[in-house]
């Protein structure tokens, strides 16, 4: 296997959405953000064909660039799926490639008022210019999503709150089951902070001072910081850690904000109903996933707002 880029058979368009519920986000963090679409080979040959489509979302610090990343003899994912279509191993589909990223590395696919409102941005204006600007099959039936990691996550949470939108799903090594996925990483973190007096920001004013990922606190710490924006943050935008950084014990309260979000316990059984999807566990360090069909159920109402995008 060549280790540079091969042409496509079918295409990747780049485009750049504005979004309104993005704009003025906590972090102040860009509220122009880049979306990619790829079309199968043979979109173009026949105008009145329309098609199903596939959102894939990125794990913790993933952003959109990170495709192009190449292993030694693997494909970047987006290759690998022309392979597929072109192959005709599979029908082809539309494929969308969304940006979440935030400056503490993600959004979790949810809305904060400690990071931003991604959740919305996803379902109320990336999915309405999708099927606006391309021919899509514009109904949850025939529109799935997947994600690896933070990206299962999302990926198994959003059909849940949204199954108007998204019929299928796939995760692979989701976050979920959160004893298991997060409480074995608060005690390092607790001895991470031992070095910052307990301070998770002078961490943070640290890790931007100098080249990122070169102190072994790095990763834990990036990540308590960002999941707690995205969990427990106060409406006024505060983060709550959920532990005590001297001791680490847990806040019942704000650990309690966390398992509000575990997708195993947003599915009570009693509300269960079966939805086409599926989960696979990883190598991924702290998953707690296990193969399994996914159950999804329409949530409690929440204030999910929406907005029109634009495109330049």
């Amino acid at each position: 296997m060549l280790p540079w880029s091969a042409e496509l058979a079918g295409r990747i368009d780049e485009h750049v959405i504005t979004s309104e519920l993005l704009r003025g986000n906590p972090l102040g963090d860009p509220h122009e953000r880049p979306l990619w679409v790829y079309v199968p080979p043979g979109y173009d040959d026949d105008p009145a064909r329309r098609y199903a489509t596939v959102y894939v979302i990125q794990g913790y610090t993933g952003h959109l660039a990170m495709w192009r990343n190449r292993s030694p003899y693997r494909q970047p994912f987006p290759e690998t799926a022309d392979a597929v279509f072109a192959s005709g191993q599979a029908p082809g589909i539309i494929v969308v490639y969304v940006d979440a990223w935030t400056r503490y590395g993600g959004s979790q696919f949810v809305d904060s008022p400690g990071t931003g409102r991604y959740h919305s941005y996803l379902c109320e204006e990336v999915v309405p210019w999708v099927d606006a600007h391309y021919r899509t099959q514009p109904s949850a039936a025939h529109r799935g999503i997947t994600g690896k990691s933070s990206g299962g996550f999302g990926a198994m949470i959003t059909p849940m709150l949204r199954p108007d939108l998204f019929g299928a799903l796939a995760s692979h090594a989701g976050d979920s089951l959160y004893e298991l996925c997060y409480i074995p990483e608060f005690g390092k973190s607790a001895r991470h902070l031992r070095d910052y007096d307990g301070d998770i920001w002078r961490w943070w004013d640290d890790f931007q001072s100098r080249v990122s990922f070169t102190k072994e606190a790095d990763h834990e710490l990036l990540m308590l910081l960002g999941v707690s924006a995205c969990f427990s943050a106060t409406p006024d935008g505060r983060v709550e850690l959920p532990f005590e950084p001297q001791t680490g014990r847990l806040r019942p309260d704000v650990w309690q904000r966390w398992l509000d979000w575990d997708p195993v316990r947003m599915v009570p059984p009693a509300t269960r109903r079966r939805c086409a999807g599926s989960a696979g566990s990883g190598s991924t360090p702290g998953s707690a996933t296990s193969g399994s069909s996914i159950w999804a159920r329409r949530p409690s109402a929440r204030p999910w707002g929406r907005l029109a995008s634009r495109t330049r």
